[in-house]
């Protein structure tokens, strides 16, 4: 006998991605991406980042279809309060008239994926408006083993770790700057510790949006568990109970934003000896800035040793002004601030 059932609804919720990764991995290189990808999707991404000075709005491109919600009063993954903040931005997108089709959150490159996700679980009549679709991690595949197999992290979290942990897919970025035996032992590595995540690679973070927007992972879960299922186990689930969580003490950010510009010449010689002195320590630099005597905006995106230092879109009428942000272990403030200021144009 057939046991009677109800037709299914129609899902009618807002899909959300969780985009996470180690600094410096693509993720708003992916951004941009998707900003100027022709996929015919009204995304609005919120990000949030893990710095003193607010960068990743000023590299990210505005778009007629996309919009960008920039959270900097602190890391999403750590406080209740910065968690609260993130469900309000995500109440006002979907009280708005025009309804979105995706809504693409961006973690900082130290944040713990985990209390992000679990926001969007919580009893609040936000749930009956999205759902999490995926969480996507990007993995620089140049630089992430290190990461990986930090000893000096035991104790605290791994964040590097945390993110390939929880993915439901893994984007293995940068692929062009090592080999595919390179690129083989990494895939690995990351196998040791998530077994069931799709694994995609891609160069300049340039990948098929299917592959990680409309995944719909969590739905598949919660609808095991609706009909009484036992969804499968990893040895991998994550042992996050406490409300807060806890980042490597000796890793920091040191922001440094002036109304001025810089001397083209002496911020490349400075950046070059930071680059060859510090490039195991200095996980991440960014900045935007404004060169003397030029017209453009400069931007600056560095991970390790590898620097990339270019002029960008022209300068309106907004006042120029110069911002930049270190992240990495045991930085010296009262140093790079002095660095920086020997660079700036009389």
């Amino acid at each position: 006998m057939n046991t009677p059932f109800n037709a299914p609804t129609p899902n009618t919720k807002i899909p959300v991605t969780i985009l996470t990764g180690f600094l410096g991995a693509g993720k708003t290189t992916l951004l941009n991406y998707i900003l100027k990808e022709n996929h015919g999707r009204k995304i609005a991404v919120i990000e949030n980042e893990f710095g003193e000075v607010g960068i990743d709005g000023d590299l990210v491109l505005s778009s007629k279809t996309e919009e960008i919600y920039e959270m900097v009063n602190g890391c999403v993954c750590c406080t209740a309060e910065v968690r609260e903040d993130l469900v309000r931005i995500v109440r006002e997108l979907v009280a708005r008239p025009v309804r979105l089709d995706h809504i693409l959150i961006e973690t900082s490159g130290l944040a713990d994926p985990y209390p992000v996700a679990q926001s969007f679980f919580i009893n609040d009549p936000i749930a009956e408006e999205v759902e999490l679709d995926a969480i996507v991690t990007m993995v620089d595949a140049k630089h992430i083993a290190q990461h990986l197999e930090d000893l000096q992290l035991d104790g605290v979290d791994n964040q590097a770790v945390d993110q390939i942990v929880c993915a439901d897919r893994i984007v293995i970025n940068k692929v062009d700057l090592v080999s595919s035996d390179e690129v083989e032992i990494l895939r690995g590595k990351i196998r040791g510790l998530n077994a069931t995540a799709d694994l995609v690679t891609s160069t300049h973070a340039q990948i098929d949006l299917t592959k990680i927007l409309g995944i719909g992972a969590f739905e598949c879960t919660q609808k095991l568990m609706e009909i009484g299922a036992e969804p499968e186990h990893h040895e991998h689930d994550h042992p996050h109970e406490s409300e807060d969580h806890e980042h490597d003490p000796s890793v920091s950010s040191v922001g440094i934003a002036v109304d001025g510009a810089v001397n083209l010449m002496a911020f490349h010689r400075w950046i070059s000896e930071l680059r060859s002195s510090q490039a195991d320590n200095l996980y991440r630099m960014k900045g935007v800035l404004a060169v003397a005597n030029e017209d453009q905006r400069y931007v600056l995106q560095g991970v390790h040793s590898l620097v990339e230092f270019r002029a960008s879109t022209a300068w309106g009428t907004e006042p120029r002004s110069s911002k930049i942000v270190f992240i990495g272990r045991d930085l010296d403030r009262a140093a790079l601030n002095q660095g920086f200021a020997a660079c700036l144009a009389g």
